[in-house]
């Protein structure tokens, strides 16, 4: 690491502030932090959601919401990046200075093939030519591992898995040879084995270009696979800088021993074994239409979930692992019928096989589904209180408007915020808050099952840990049901009682949740548990 420290620094920063204005005052973000980075050089940003780490960057990037204000300096190539003009801040992002996002869902454009949007700063950046930038884009492809880049080039952000659509981003943002790359939580929602081919691929790529990264993550197990460098931050400031090995090995801070300590923990005991069914489905297929092979080719499908079958208890928490791309979310909507599926389903005594979107509707109140993606799923223009309360306007229309924000009350308090969080914004909320926003907007519906589609993998592990003893109370207080999807096995083994492994559609082992974990049957399954235990 030595002949790193001699090189030229690629990115400093001195006493950036980032502030907030909102109704109840200003926010205080990011408070006057200071730190480099040099060519070739990793450092790792971490901390709980709400450090203040991601609005480090966004601040120095000029990429902060309205009501956003940074101060301080951000110098790159002698120049102060804070404050500069836009059209001059235009020719450093996206071509010198480069970002892969939290959430490549909603950096992806869904309407547009991903081989528009990775062309777009090669003609705006490069001045080149739509098929010069094709070119390049194929390249860019094979070079992020994408499988048949030829095909994969007209593919819309949906047809792809969440690690080829975070292949994608990094194809992006490495188009016109970054100096700074800025990866904000890179890995955060991929499964163990998809997260270590992306994290290797990241460092092959730094070698070849010789890039800097600033890596903005709360997992500490990807820190130590990948980082140079450390800073740990705690409520916009940073607490602890150091190297790797004086971070992990010798920590000074009693909040950075604190995040080396956080993992899941506890068992979840099984329902009794009479325990009603409450959700069933049986058989299940689904398939989604792929388009034709070539202009007069017959139609063709993908088959994202091939005749699974799964079994609901009442209190039971059934946990859903596999890859990316497994079917593990697919079958979660399935169940819930938000998509067309063949096969027998049934929710307590009633058959829902033969229903619409309308015979569906009296069942939705009790049948609840928390997102994998908090931002994503809550309206940037809507407050929390409306937001929560959206579904008792079709679900309770009776209700009068007092009665709906006493009913929000109630649901953010039993989520553990403030009440007078209903009258803001999501963007002005931490991850860990939004994820509390999105329970408590399905449990103000008082269901009987919730779907839990990876609802920790965007949290720090300090934050996961509160939002898994939250989840526990509600299912302790109310009888829930969960089915928990994720690619977590750490939250995996601590939330269920029954874990279901599904591979390619298929499930290829499943049992009780200390059976799996300790007696695997499947090289499936054991290299699942190897990849995630590893570090």
């Amino acid at each position: 690491m030595d002949d790193k420290t001699n090189n030229d620094t690629v990115l400093d920063v001195s006493d950036l502030k980032v502030t907030f204005a909102t109704p109840d005052g200003t926010v205080d973000a990011v408070k006057g932090i200071s730190f480099s980075v040099k060519k070739g050089e990793t450092l790792a940003i971490v901390g709980e959601s709400g450090s203040g780490k991601s609005q480090t960057m966004m601040g120095i990037m000029g990429l902060l919401a309205k009501n956003g204000d940074v101060t301080g300096k951000a110098l790159y190539g002698g120049k102060n990046l804070v404050g500069l003009p836009l059209g001059e801040l235009n020719k450093v992002r996206g071509a010198k200075i480069t970002m892969i996002f939290q959430e490549p869902m909603t950096s992806l454009d869904p309407l547009y093939r991903i081989g528009k949007q990775i062309a777009e700063p090669l003609i705006h950046h490069r001045g080149m030519s739509k098929a010069e930038a094709r070119a390049r884009v194929l390249e860019l492809l094979k070079l992020v591992g994408i499988p048949d880049p030829e095909r994969r080039i007209d593919s819309y952000p949906y047809e792809m898995s969440g690690g080829q659509r975070q292949r994608v981003m990094i194809a992006m943002a490495l188009a016109n040879e970054p100096d700074l790359l800025i990866a904000d939580e890179p890995t955060t929602a991929l499964d163990v084995t998809i997260q270590a081919q992306i994290l290797d691929l990241l460092a092959d790529l730094q070698k070849r270009f010789g890039m800097a990264i600033v890596l903005i993550t709360h997992d500490l197990g990807v820190v130590k696979h990948v980082a140079d460098r450390v800073a740990v931050m705690r409520k916009g400031e940073i607490v602890e800088t150091g190297s790797r090995d004086a971070i992990f090995g010798d920590p000074q801070h009693d909040y950075t021993k604190m995040l080396l300590a956080a993992e899941p923990t506890g068992t979840k005991p099984p329902p009794p074994a009479d325990a009603p069914v409450m959700l069933e489905g049986r058989n299940v297929i689904v398939d989604f239409d792929i388009g034709r092979s070539g202009l007069f080719g017959p139609s063709r499908t993908f088959r994202a979930v091939d005749d699974v079958s799964i079994r609901l208890q009442q209190g039971q928490t059934i946990g859903i692992v596999g890859e990316s791309g497994s079917g593990k979310s697919t079958l979660g909507r399935a169940l819930l019928k938000l998509l067309a599926a063949d096969g027998a389903f049934r929710f307590e005594t009633n058959d829902l096989s033969g229903l619409d979107r309308g015979g569906m509707r009296p069942f939705r109140k009790e049948l609840q589904l928390v997102f994998q993606d908090p931002y994503g799923s809550l309206s940037p223009r809507q407050t929390v209180g409306e937001i929560i309360t959206e579904g008792l306007y079709v679900h309770e229309p009776q209700l009068s408007r007092a009665q709906r924000d006493q009913r929000a009350i109630a649901a953010l308090k039993e989520v553990g915020l403030d009440p007078a969080a209903r009258n803001r914004y999501p963007h002005e909320f931490s991850g860990g808050q939004r994820q509390r926003i999105a329970i408590a907007r399905s449990m103000i519906l008082k269901p009987k099952v919730v779907i839990l589609d990876e609802p920790t993998s965007a949290l720090d592990r300090s934050v996961q840990r509160q939002v898994i003893e939250l989840l526990r109370d509600l299912q302790d207080k109310h009888g829930l049901s969960y089915v928990f999807i994720s690619h977590d096995l750490s939250v995996i083994k601590a939330m269920s009682d029954h874990v279901v492994v599904m591979k390619n559609g298929k499930i290829v082992e499943q049992g009780a949740t200390e059976d799996i974990f300790e007696h695997p049957t499947q090289d499936y399954t054991k290299a699942l548990i190897a990849a995630a235990f590893s570090h």
